[in-house]
């Protein structure tokens, strides 16, 4: 894997959840490690954890939404070789009815998925085709493949992310870079449990940042898409037709996992 992605991999949210999975798993591979996220104390955690596995690892605390976070990112990385890129910080930040929503907290979400997504991909990307070499993966959601209540801005910027996944794929291959948007549905992250999701419903399949880490690193050159944790059967039934059977079900499946309104 360094031969090919190293020595150095970038990733933003890097500091808890699948993020430190990645992290974990690239630092046993013995790739440096660049790692950016916007909570401090998780971040240094990760940081000395992975450290202690013999790699150098630089840490940059930094809100992706935050006015040109690319200038910040690049006074940490210019300079090193970096040959793999992963974006996993596109969290929904802000889950609302969209008609009686706060169109700036919606903006948020557009920001962090798809502008921050975007410079970083265009940056790094860049310097890897002009190597010759190297990876980039999009973590992506199973929300892209069908518009849902109260997420359907979120659904949204996932759905463009896997689709821009699939034109970088075929610009990039050629030049030797790896593209993947890797799909998770969900996943025992930090993250979910802040939002007060129910992953204790019987039958419902969570999967572990471990595992996902894993599927996703195994995957990497199986572009454009990579449907992980056992899900890629939902995701063809989320995108197939007819659709109103599909929606009242997902809509029925969110009321069940979302806390109740206190």
């Amino acid at each position: 894997m360094i031969d090919r992605y190293g020595p150095w991999a970038v990733i933003a949210g890097g500091s808890e959840g699948v993020g430190s999975a990645f992290a974990h798993r690239l630092a046993d591979a013995g790739l440096n490690l660049v790692l950016i996220a916007r909570k401090p104390g998780p971040l240094e955690r990760t940081a000395e954890e992975v450290r202690a596995k013999g790699v150098e690892v630089r840490t940059l605390e930094l809100d992706l939404v935050a006015p040109d976070p690319l200038k910040r990112i690049r006074e940490v990385t210019d300079g090193l070789d970096v040959g793999l890129l992963i974006f996993n910080a596109g969290a929904n930040s802000y889950g609302h009815e969209f008609v009686s929503g706060d169109l700036d907290r919606f903006q948020g979400v557009i920001d962090l998925n798809i502008t921050a997504q975007l410079a970083l991909t265009q940056h790094f990307g860049a310097l890897m085709k002009e190597r010759g070499r190297g990876g980039i993966l999009l973590v992506g959601s199973l929300a892209g493949y069908m518009g849902q209540p109260q997420i359907s801005i979120y659904a949204a910027v996932k759905a463009f992310g896997r689709v821009f996944a699939e034109g970088l794929w075929l610009e990039l291959r050629e030049h030797g870079v790896d593209v993947l948007e890797l799909v998770l549905g969900v996943t025992r992250t930090p993250a979910m449990e802040r939002a007060g999701l129910n992953m204790d419903i019987p039958g419902l399949n969570v999967a572990e940042p471990d595992d996902i880490a894993r599927e996703g690193l195994e995957h990497l050159s199986d572009g454009p898409v990579w449907v992980a944790g056992g899900n890629y059967k939902a995701a063809q039934k989320r995108a197939g037709f007819p659709r109103d059977a599909l929606v009242a079900g997902a809509h029925e499946a969110m009321k069940r996992m979302l806390p109740k309104p206190s």
